[in-house]
């Protein structure tokens, strides 16, 4: 069964850096995509990244691009989310989910619909001070 535990979360200022961690075990990480996702206080869960197993490619919505940048440690079998200049709207618990590499059209509506993760993790809390 495969697992997924994130960290890293923490109280930062406005215009502050964060990195967070998802450490994956139980299932053959270049196989899979992992991606983040975020969800705020009383909004629906959202997509953020992702990160392709196989070939390292990568994708971010509109709200965290030139901001975020996501990478993998094929060693460590883990993930990191680098989110620079930080905002008080990215506030949010920060999963991170694993879904079996495919087609950057599905891995795509993966993220933006926050649909058919294969695995997910227990969260961390980011909250960003104004």
């Amino acid at each position: 069964e495969g697992q997924l535990v994130e960290s890293g979360g923490d109280l930062v200022q406005g215009g502050g850096s964060l990195t967070l961690s998802c450490a994956a075990s139980g299932f053959t990480f270049d196989e899979y995509a992992i991606g983040w996702f975020r969800q705020a206080p009383g909004k629906e869960r959202e997509g953020v990244s992702y990160i392709r197993g196989g070939d390292g490619g990568t994708y971010y919505v509109d709200s965290v691009k030139g901001r975020f940048t996501i990478s993998s440690d094929y060693a460590k079998n883990t993930v990191y989310l680098q989110m620079n200049s930080l905002k008080p709207e990215d506030t949010a618990v920060y999963y991170c989910a694993a879904h079996r590499d495919s087609s950057t059209r599905l891995l795509r509506r993966w993220v933006l619909r926050v649909e058919g993760s294969d695995y997910w993790g227990q969260g961390t809390q980011v909250t960003v001070s104004s």
